[in-house]
């Protein structure tokens, strides 16, 4: 199979991944929101630092090396799977032994034994590690597909009965933790490869340079995409970090359904043609475009019809929620530009510059929280577009370096597609607000859908006219 074939393969199913798992999450969700309260995801909210910061120790960037190294042997593998069994060992240990500090500094007793619960996908994760790189590194993502859309759905299941039979925020949890067991014994059948009773000091060393530079960068990273979670959760009501959780996870479903599918093919696919600059410059070109192409439409299109929306969705008890949301799609119509340049970095072997990028963000991310935080939770949020405004222009120019692809080169390509979501988002809201603001929620949403494409498809089309073929070649395969 050719690398384009392999490429498109991994891109329809990842998506098939993606939107199977992000539909069926939803809908857990959708009903779990209606049944709970924001306070019980708010106490989610305030742990979710200390998952998130426990998966990317288990991980340990090791896996993305697998993923990039270009000759390997089992013994590769055996290694960095004890590596990480053992990690997620230690990090769970020290997680409950840090459960009454957490819970003391939220003055919320309840967070000792639901952090000490909730961490055991530590360990279970740690079990199936390296079976998913196997997979993403040989792109097949069908495998996968297979494999986390029944997790999903068994997961969510099990969530929804438990928050029905009056589990509280524990449906939350055990969900979770159903998810990843089955996850994990579904990716030891499906994967041929085991583990042999090796460990390589060597191996560990070669792999290890690598990672552990992603591994630090991807710490920084998710202590201050989760700082905001720890601010709020401080300083705040837990419904107001269930109301900021909502309207992240809402930012998250196009992000997470595109952007990361893309991401988990790309950077593989970048790793196949990482001594070609000319060619790695035209793929990630193509494919920026292409995912702003339908990312910034979808996310002004959604901050438009917020309030019909939420309400809709999740009962009138959300609706707080709104605006938190609408200031988050900005930061959301950036965040797969970020991600795809700090992959050609990635690519390129130059983990030290993207440790670099990550410790110059995070200053600059801690100097904006520090200037905002008196003026209140919108001022928090706004800060959150400039954070991400600031990282497009520092990633896209220390990687315009390596392909000659700058910022401004970049700026340039991407204007004028945001000039048409805003004109299409600006219609949109001129109906709304004059017109249909008595309607019933359903029929706002509908007509803004119908307004909003009316507007930006043949706008787009008029004047980005190889976008479509771009994107009928990707999914036709013609």
């Amino acid at each position: 199979m050719t690398l384009r074939n392999q490429a498109r393969a991994g891109m329809v199913w990842t998506f098939a991944q993606q939107f199977g798992n992000q539909i069926v999450g939803f809908g857990v969700s959708l009903v779990l929101a209606r049944v709970l309260m924001p306070e019980e995801f708010g106490l989610i909210g305030m742990i979710a630092i200390f998952i998130s910061v426990g998966q990317t120790m288990v991980q340990s960037g090791l896996t993305q090396s697998l993923i990039r190294a270009q000759h390997l042997e089992n013994a590769d593998y055996s290694t960095v799977f004890y590596f990480n069994l053992i990690t997620s060992l230690v990090i769970y240990f020290l997680i409950y032994q840090g459960a009454p500090y957490i819970a003391d500094f939220y003055d919320q007793p309840i967070l000792i034994s639901l952090t000490r619960l909730y961490c055991i996908v530590f360990i279970i994760n740690g079990f199936s590690a390296v079976q998913q790189a196997r997979f993403t590194r040989n792109l097949n993502f069908k495998i996968q597909t297979i494999i986390t859309l029944p997790a999903t759905i068994i997961g969510g299941g099990i969530g929804i009965a438990l928050a029905y039979l009056d589990y509280g925020v524990w449906s939350l949890v055990w969900s979770q933790i159903v998810m990843s067991f089955v996850s994990a014994i579904l990716f030891w059948i499906f994967s041929s490869w085991r583990p042999n009773f090796s460990f390589s000091l060597k191996l560990f060393k070669k792999h290890f340079s690598f990672g552990f530079k992603l591994a630090a960068s991807g710490l920084l990273n998710t202590l201050f995409n989760n700082a905001y979670l720890i601010i709020i959760g401080k300083f705040f009501a837990p419904a107001q970090v269930g109301y900021f959780t909502r309207a992240e996870t809402m930012k998250q479903l196009p992000i997470k359904n595109l952007s990361s599918a893309l991401n988990k093919v790309t950077y593989p696919l970048f790793s196949k043609i990482q001594e070609d600059d000319v060619r790695l410059k035209d793929v990630y070109s193509r494919l920026m475009k292409l995912v702003l192409f339908i990312i910034a439409p979808t996310m002004v299109l959604l901050s438009v019809i917020a309030e019909p929306l939420f309400r809709f969705l999740f009962t009138a008890k959300w609706l707080p929620a709104v605006p938190y949301f609408q200031i988050l799609c900005i930061v959301g119509i950036l965040y797969p530009i970020n991600a795809y340049n700090l992959n050609v970095l990635k690519v390129k072997g130059r983990s030290d510059l993207f440790l670099k990028l990550e410790i110059i963000k995070k200053i600059i991310i801690t100097l904006v929280i520090v200037s905002t935080i008196p003026f209140g939770i919108y001022a928090l949020l706004w800060g959150q577009v400039i954070i991400a405004l600031a990282g497009f222009f520092i990633n896209s120019q220390y990687t315009g370096r390596f392909i000659s692809y700058s910022a401004i080169d970049q700026t340039k390509d991407l204007i004028p597609i945001l000039i048409f979501a805003g004109l299409a988002g600006l219609s949109c809201y001129m109906v709304d607000f004059y017109l249909l603001k008595n309607f019933k929620d359903i029929i706002r949403i509908i007509a803004g859908m119908l307004n909003f494409g009316v507007i930006y498809l043949p706008l787009s089309y008029a004047f980005e006219k190889k976008l479509y073929e771009q994107l009928r070649i990707l999914v036709f395969n013609k």
